[in-house]
């Protein structure tokens, strides 16, 4: 799939393709109110595009950890601000199909915090639609690598989610059902669903494409 088309255009023309571009970023940790002026902190990022924000998580299987919350919305994060990057032109099919053929590289057992974390899929995500990164503060921690991991709290060190009884932590605050792929009908597979623990907010995995 290739980029979006980016609009700056002000005409009052009407084009449903055409929709806005958001990075929506949360906290990760209260540390982050003392770091963030300084251009420092660890945080959860999520691109938002026809009315939907999308995001990467950990679990344990070998299949799509995409998914997609209501936008400012994401569980488990503390919404800290939104970064306007512009207008793309692109229909809601196709960004789809964009996002289920992304998906196919962001399987939630491959999550990484330093290496391949939430910032590097909205990295992908904006550079594949706009030839342009997210701000470079987003995902400082990960440039700065596994030198300075034994600053990061103990609930953020795994790079993996651990299995518990009944659910997968995902970034140590939402929650995936252990059922196993092989346990999925076709119907869930098509819309496997994140329970969150407030139960108030929806988040659906992005199926990969083939």
């Amino acid at each position: 799939m290739g980029k979006g088309k980016v609009s700056n255009s002000s005409h009052n023309e009407s084009n449903d393709n055409e929709t806005k571009l958001v990075l929506n970023i949360y906290d990760l940790t209260p540390m982050n109110n003392y770091s963030y002026w300084i251009g420092f902190g660890i945080f959860h990022s999520g691109v938002e595009v026809h009315g939907k924000e999308y995001g990467f998580g950990a679990h344990d299987f070998s299949i799509s950890g995409v998914f997609e919350v209501e936008p400012k919305c994401c569980p488990g994060f503390s919404y800290r601000c939104s970064i306007s990057l512009g207008r793309i032109n692109m229909s809601s099919s196709d960004f789809r199909a964009f996002i289920e053929n992304l998906a196919s590289d962001y399987h939630g057992n491959t999550y990484h915090l330093i290496s391949k974390n939430c910032n590097h899929f909205s990295d992908d995500i904006v550079y594949k639609l706009t030839g342009k990164h997210i701000p470079r503060w987003v995902n400082r921690l990960a440039r700065l690598g596994s030198l300075f991991s034994c600053l990061l709290p103990e609930s953020l060190q795994a790079t993996r989610v651990k299995k518990v009884p009944e659910y997968h932590q995902i970034e140590g605050n939402e929650n995936l059902s252990t059922t196993t792929p092989s346990e999925i009908d076709e119907t869930e597979q098509e819309n496997p669903l994140l329970s969150p623990k407030d139960g108030s907010v929806d988040i659906n995995f992005v199926k990969a494409a083939p």
